[in-house]
């Protein structure tokens, strides 16, 4: 249910040649347009949601090019121009010359409600970090979140304004900000500077920023934050998990650092001496996933979700929704437990069948070795299209190679090894096995409801519970079963006989 309020759609169409311009506004599908490119020596091209089309089969020449970029503003540092009072973008392709050889001409529409499924969270004065692919409305979603805040909410907001992408080409804003004001910087490398600025100079009590993307301006960030002004703004990644991997923005959700245990902290925990743990406090209270233009997963508490993943624990998001009366739909979601040696996504296993394997940087026949001393018949494939689990290794996963795009734009689930060595493969070959009967899975079942019962009857009134001896794997889930019903436990004795106790 969003109302467009201006995309000024006449302002770009006249920048380009006539030749363009005409065959262009014959589209009956024109106010869906998404943006135009002219290549050097290619067809001029218009892009839509559901299509892409040829303007004129006359190839782009010189004169085309040199006819945009005259009617549009001086392109900065970063390659970007616009057109005075509209928030269309006019992105530049150089060659090694410093000549323009292409154009991206990006269409900027202005719209009315992008933010009501978000915007309680966006009034409750905390901060708020948006993530989404590129093209899914961040920059539009930002730019209602200035006008909201600062014209039904009376705040005092700033928007640092990078590329003038937020409020719009020229030294007049647009006026989707509404009351909001905006500050222009001269050049991307001096982003962090202008958001410091803005907090000392200008007493805001809200900072807007778009595509915060370095380590100084993440820095920035964090000192925007601990003055006490909220901060709402955008990252580059997708997800939670994308900005934990990401050295250089990992400080927005706290900085995360490797952490060695004591002996009996770690078999506390079940996990190896050296983990990774958050450093300091989130500089973002809430993390935004945009999914559609509609749909967003939000972590309520950013500093909770990446505390569970680094443990291995599942997280619970909240998925909201606009449904077809315009009307905000939400639901709780736990996705699947995660394990904090080796998995990023548990695969889960179904039908008693081993799934089929793509293996990526990891080493096939040390892999068939393992499944042969197993007694296991393993299905490694070479196709992404006829997997049901992709595997690779930590050092691949963290380099986004784009077989690890691939999988994830395709929704696989992946599980990432730690190293190549036989005891992680045999872990994973073990976490994947199905199970052996239902014998195995009833005592696994009984197990954790064993454990539930027991924190119930702490809670209830009762001064401690021991439960049943249980293998290393089982514990470790009783336990954090215990600590998530804000329990203490500890395993007493020695296996087979070690058990788990749980206590207030």
């Amino acid at each position: 249910m969003q109302k467009v309020i201006t995309d000024d759609l006449d302002a770009l169409i006249d920048i380009l040649p006539p030749h363009i311009r005409q065959p262009l506004r014959q589209q009956k599908d024109i106010s869906e347009l998404l943006e135009v490119v002219l290549d050097l020596g290619r067809p001029p091209e218009a892009r839509f949601p559901r299509r892409e089309m040829v303007l004129n089969p006359k190839e782009v020449d010189e004169e085309d090019i040199d006819y945009v970029s005259s009617r549009v503003s001086s392109f900065g540092d970063d390659n970007r121009a616009g057109i005075e009072r509209t928030l269309h973008r006019i992105s530049a392709i150089r060659n090694r010359k410093g000549r323009i050889v292409g154009l991206t001409c990006r269409v900027g529409r202005a719209i009315f409600g992008t933010i009501k499924v978000i915007e309680d969270l966006i009034q409750s004065g905390r901060g708020v970090l948006l993530l989404g692919r590129p093209g899914v409305g961040k920059t539009t979603m930002l730019r209602e979140v200035a006008r909201v805040l600062a014209d039904d909410i009376d705040r005092r907001v700033v928007i640092v304004d990078t590329s003038n992408e937020i409020a719009g080409d020229g030294d007049i804003p647009h006026p989707a900000i509404g009351h909001a004001r905006r500050m222009q910087v001269t050049t991307p490398t001096m982003q962090h500077a202008v958001m410091i600025e803005a907090v000392e100079n200008h007493m805001p009590e809200v900072i807007v920023i778009d595509e915060i993307g370095t380590e100084l301006e993440a820095q920035a960030a964090r000192t925007i934050a601990e003055r006490g002004v909220q901060l709402v703004g955008t990252a580059h990644g997708n997800t939670l998990e994308n900005l934990m991997m990401n050295p250089t923005l990992a400080d927005l959700i706290g900085g995360i650092q490797t952490v060695t245990l004591g002996d009996e902290e770690a078999k506390r925990r079940g996990t190896q001496k050296s983990i990774l743990e958050r450093m300091s406090p989130p500089t973002f209270d809430i993390v935004v996933e945009i999914q559609d233009w509609d749909k967003v997963a939000i972590h309520p508490d950013v500093g909770e979700a990446v505390d569970a993943l680094l443990r291995g624990r599942p997280i619970a998001t909240e998925t909201r929704w606009l449904d077809e009366a315009g009307e905000v739909r939400s639901r709780k979601e736990a996705p699947a437990t995660t394990t904090e040696k080796t998995a990023r996504i548990k695969p889960q296993v179904r039908g008693g069948k081993l799934p089929k394997l793509y293996l990526f940087g990891v080493n096939r026949g040390r892999m068939e070795q393992m499944a042969k001393e197993m007694r296991l018949s393993l299905d490694i494939v070479n196709s992404l299209n006829d997997t049901n689990l992709f595997i690779t290794s930590k050092s691949y996963y963290r380099r986004k190679p784009q077989k690890v795009k691939d999988a994830e734009v395709a929704n696989l689930p992946i599980y990432v090894l730690k190293s190549n060595t036989p005891a992680q493969i045999r872990q994973l070959l073990e976490a994947i096995s199905p199970a052996e009967g239902t014998g195995k899975a009833d005592r696994f079942k009984g197990a954790l409801g064993e454990a539930e019962e027991a924190a119930e009857q702490v809670k209830g009134g009762q001064e401690a519970v021991e439960l049943s001896p249980q293998s290393a794997y089982i514990r470790r889930l009783q336990h954090l079963i215990a600590e998530r019903n804000s329990l203490s436990s500890q395993s007493t004795g020695k296996d087979p006989n070690r058990r788990v106790r749980i206590y207030k």
